[in-house]
Formats: structure tokens, C-alpha cells, sequence
């Protein structure tokens, strides 16, 4: 058999390994465009901001190490030009030599990734202007940043990518601005953990310009400009566009193989392309999303290397491993915090018409008489019928990696959320509480469903009338360093003593710092003949943290 992978890096080269392993006398060509085989291009910023120091430590594979171990002829600098399906051969272009040839195969595996997106803006070929993708782009950003003594940079984007360029920047003592077209960073989030992460990145001395269009660039002699559609122009040494990328599928389409609904490769849940001896991986394919069953693209390498394992499975077996889609688990380090996604977040929930109910809870990421417990934030979004757990989304500092992947466990296995109450986790005061944040979110979503507790949200606060009551039940020295407009103060501690202020009639609106005292007020005044009581999901923290980015 003769196996031809069109495409290293993660998808491709994890292809060819488990293809070798099944199959050690197949004849398997890879050819890569690039000069590299198989790199680390998540670590692409870090070695920009020093933190990485060793170029070499980017590199997984070389091509003459993965030849050796795997027997496997790798021919880097060499495109695929065209496929033609009818007579199963690939036309391929050694960039080198400039040589054209074809090569046969019984099998095809195209692993062709993504592209940056480089929208035709005025001045965009100005020098000084890149996108991070590949370790070309890395060698080209660090060395002009090293050698024009650059004082200030533009990121354009608010992703991982950009905001991880960002913090590197930022560490080398560069002046950083990033701006950003939506009204939040990381889109795959929710708005209000986002604006946590957001107050985050302005503590840090940023320049954070949200709902802002980038409208072209000027050469202004040495120093680029940068206009935009609200606001003075920026100055810049340097630009990153970190606008984000779009799956490559030139050769897929001039091929005839069929392009989805969301204009990436289609593939069946073998990864099998539209041509039966052709299958497709990586950042280019689309698939059914587990929770929406709407049409996915995914540009993540953990998805990517699973996809190929199970690729050359299917090739080799035939077709005897399903692919289950992705969940979209993602973690990002921005600058002292850290943010983590898995599942559909609730706006895309709201896109695709499904019911959930969203719950945010706040608590330390180890036992607080331990020292260094900071807070982590967790929103979650369940079913309201079965509480099956659509999503979660974490912001924090310690342990953040570890509560996601719990999470992104159940979710990734249509569990619900009885089963963050169940769960039982390994405690010692260094690492966790007796309760885990996993657990409180957990018991939180439970007392939701049981109807135990009524919540409201951020968002809502305006909607509430001069005929309603707004209740503040934290103490009176927290209520006087913020609290929200007409809201009056009741402690929780003097709660049963004061009933008397509150009126019976009235919708009550309650909250407290983070959401437990607000439970507590709630649950005396409804045992109490109180009919009508709600209280604030992530109390006044999330409040205040996404009432401010909202403006």
C-alpha cells in the first residue's frame, strides 16, 4: 500500500506515525510546504518573549529523525500543487528546485491546516506588518523586534494567539495596545467572564480597544500608523494581525471533494472525505459539534493528533473508529490570570435555539487559611430539564487546568451537573478545599434545578423598577466601598431582625460579593412568606467587573 500525507504538524505527522506502527511495509511520503515538519506552534509566542529560549526546543520532529525512527520519506519545501481523484495521483511542487512530478497513492490524507486571515487593508503590506502561523513567521517578528528596537507594538485581535503575543510583548518592555472589532476578547467565551479577564489585561497597563475596526496603515517614516474607525490613530513599531485564520481548502475544492456548511473540508465520522479513498484532519476538516449538531471547525492541536490516530485507524482497519467531535477545550495564560473553555458557551447556546440555564461561582482555588488562595470564577451552562452540562468556563490563577479538564470530561460525555456533586476529588489544603470549586458550582446548579434557589443576572439589574426592592446583604463597610446604584443595605448577619423593612408585596432583588450570603438571605426570606425573591448569579464581583466593560 502507498499512503501520501499532504501536510505535517500536528495532524498529518501524527497520521503517519500510527500508520507506520499498523503498517511497516507501506510506502508513506509526507510532503510539507513549509521548512518543518512537525513544531510546537502554540509555544511560537513564548519563544518571541524569551520565555522559551532554545529555537531548537520548538521542534518535535525533524524530517531526517522522523525518516529514521518511522521509515517514512519526507519531503519538506514540496507543495501539492493539484489531485487528481479519477486517476489517484498528486501533482507536487519542490519550492527548492522548482521541480513538478507526480506520485501515486492507494491512500490519501490531506492535513493541509489553516491560514491566516489578511484582510485587503490600505497599507497592509507595509513593512513592520505580520501574522504568527508558522516558525518562519516566528524568526521574522523576534529578529525585527530585536533589531528595530521596537518601543511599541499593535496586536490586532483579542484570540489566544493575540493576546499570548501580547503578554510577551509587554514583557520584553514594549508598549502594547490591542484592538479588538467585538465588544470582548476570546470569542469563545461568555461576556462576563471576559470582562474579568479584560480588567485583568488593563491592570497590566495594556491599552485595550474593544468594538474598534482597524481601517488601514500608513508608513509615518520609521513608525507605521495605524487607523481606526473610532479614536485618533495609533502609532506602532511593529503589528501583529492576529485576526484569526480560515481552513485551507484550496486543494480540496479544486479537487471536487465536498467543502460543508461552515466552508471546511466535510468529512464522515471516519474522516473520510467525499472520496472514499481520501480522508482529511486537522484545521481544515469540519464535523458535527456533540452538543449543537451544527456543522464545526476546530483549530486546535489536541483534537488534531487524536484525528489522526484515529485516521490511520480507519485507513489501515478499515473504517472501524468513529471520531466524536470536539468539545473545543481550550486554556489560555494571560499574563497572571488564566482562562479555560470546554463545551458550547451560552450565546452559542442561545444561537442554536437550545434552553440552558447559566451559573457563575466564585471560590479559592485552595483552601483559604493555606497561604496564596486566590479566587477562580466558574460559569457553567446545563440543561434545564436533565441539567446535562453544555459548557464551562473558568477565570483564575491556580488550578484553573485541572477544573476545566474535569469539566470538559463530563461535558465531553453528556454527563450533567449531579455529577460535579458527586464528585470526589483529592484534597489536601495546598490543592483544594474540602468543598471544590467543582463541587460548589456543582451544589449551586443543583439548588437551580431543585428550585432551592432563584437567580438573576448581571445584565438584568436595569430592568429593575422603583417598585421593586434591591437588597445589598454583604457588610456595611463592603456596601460603603461600591455597591449598586439604589440598592439598600441589610446585612445577612441582621437579616431576621430587620425583615420588618421589607415588604411582602414587593419583588425582592438580592446580592452579596460572590453569591453564597445572597443564597443565604434568600432562603430566610423564603422560608419566611416572602414569595418573590431572586438573587444575583456571581453576586457583585461579576457585577462590577462586567457592568464597567460594558460601557
Amino acid at each position: 500500500m502507498k499512503y501520501i500525507i499532504v501536510g505535517a504538524v500536528a495532524g498529518g505527522a501524527s497520521t503517519a506515525a500510527r500508520l507506520r506502527r499498523l503498517d511497516e511495509h507501506a510506502e508513506i511520503i509526507i510532503f510539507e510546504k513549509g521548512e518543518y515538519i512537525s513544531y510546537a506552534n502554540c509555544g511560537l509566542p513564548y519563544y518571541i518573549g524569551n520565555v522559551i529560549k532554545d529555537r531548537n526546543s520548538l521542534f518535535v520532529q525533524t524530517a531526517t529523525a522522523f525518516n529514521q525512527r518511522f521509515n517514512i520519506d519526507v519531503r519538506v519545501q514540496t507543495e501539492v500543487v493539484s489531485i487528481d481523484v479519477v486517476n489517484k495521483t498528486i501533482k507536487a511542487s519542490n519550492k527548492i528546485t522548482g521541480a513538478i512530478y507526480e506520485e501515486s497513492f492507494d491512500k490519501l490524507v490531506l492535513s493541509p491546516g489553516a491560514e491566516p486571515i489578511r484582510p485587503p487593508l490600505p497599507g497592509i503590506e507595509n513593512e513592520g506588518i505580520f501574522t504568527l502561523r508558522n516558525v518562519n513567521d516566528t524568526d521574522y517578528i523576534k529578529s525585527y523586534v530585536t533589531q528595530q528596537s521596537v518601543k511599541k507594538a499593535v496586536v490586532i485581535g483579542g484570540g489566544f494567539i493575540g493576546l499570548e503575543m501580547a503578554e510577551n510583548l509587554k514583557e520584553l518592555g514594549i508598549t502594547v495596545t490591542i484592538i479588538e472589532m467585538g465588544n470582548q476578547i476570546l470569542a469563545p467565551v461568555d461576556f462576563p467572564i471576559a470582562a474579568i479577564v479584560q480588567q485583568h489585561i488593563r491592570s497590566k497597563g495594556v491599552d485595550l480597544r474593544l468594538s474598534t475596526a482597524v481601517t488601514g496603515f500608513e508608513k509615518m517614516g520609521a513608525r507605521l500608523q495605524v487607523n481606526v474607525s473610532a479614536g485618533a490613530p495609533i502609532e506602532a513599531d511593529v503589528v501583529i494581525l492576529s485576526i484569526g485564520v480560515k481552513p485551507d481548502t484550496r486543494l480540496a475544492l479544486a479537487a471536487g471533494l465536498k467543502i460543508g456548511a461552515a466552508r471546511g473540508i466535510w468529512v464522515n465520522e471516519f474522516l473520510q472525505t467525499s472520496h472514499p479513498d481520501i480522508y482529511a484532519v486537522g484545521d481544515a476538516i469540519e464535523f458535527e459539534n456533540p452538543i449543537t449538531h451544527q456543522p464545526l471547525i476546530t483549530y486546535l492541536a489536541g483534537p488534531a493528533n487524536k484525528q489522526g490516530r484515529i485516521c490511520a485507524n480507519n485507513i489501515v482497519l478499515g473504517n472501524v473508529q468513529a471520531y466524536h467531535g470536539s468539545i473545543n477545550t481550550a486554556i489560555v495564560k494571560v499574563f497572571d490570570m488564566t482562562v479555560a473553555t470546554a463545551g458550547t458557551a451560552a450565546k452559542h447556546l442561545v444561537a442554536a435555539g437550545i434552553k440552558h440555564i447559566v451559573s457563575t461561582t466564585h471560590n479559592g482555588a485552595h483552601a483559604g487559611y493555606y497561604p496564596g488562595s486566590k479566587q477562580m470564577s466558574i460559569q457553567i451552562a446545563f440543561s434545564p430539564e436533565t441539567g446535562q452540562l453544555y459548557s464551562a468556563q473558568i477565570a483564575g490563577y491556580d488550578g484553573v487546568d485541572k477544573r476545566i479538564d474535569i469539566l470538559a470530561s463530563l461535558i465531553k460525555r453528556n454527563s450533567t451537573i449531579y455529577e460535579l456533586v458527586d464528585f470526589e476529588h483529592a484534597y489536601a489544603p495546598p490543592y483544594s478545599s474540602a468543598k471544590d470549586p467543582v463541587n460548589m458550582a456543582g451544589f449551586v446548579a443543583e439548588n437551580i434545578l431543585l428550585e432551592r434557589l432563584h437567580i438573576f443576572y448581571w445584565n438584568e439589574i436595569g430592568l429593575i423598577t422603583a417598585d421593586e426592592l434591591l437588597i445589598d446583604v454583604r457588610r456595611a463597610d463592603e456596601f460603603e466601598n461600591g455597591k449598586i446604584n439604589n440598592a439598600i443595605n441589610i446585612p445577612v448577619d441582621e437579616l431576621r431582625k430587620r425583615m420588618s423593612e421589607i415588604s411582602k408585596d414587593k419583588n425582592v432583588f438580592i446580592y452579596c460579593e460572590a453569591g453564597l450570603r445572597g443564597y443565604l438571605a434568600q432562603r430566610i426570606l423564603l422560608q419566611n412568606g416572602y414569595k418573590n425573591v431572586k438573587n444575583l448569579s456571581g453576586g457583585y464581583q461579576l457585577w462590577n467587573a462586567a457592568s464597567k466593560e460594558a460601557v
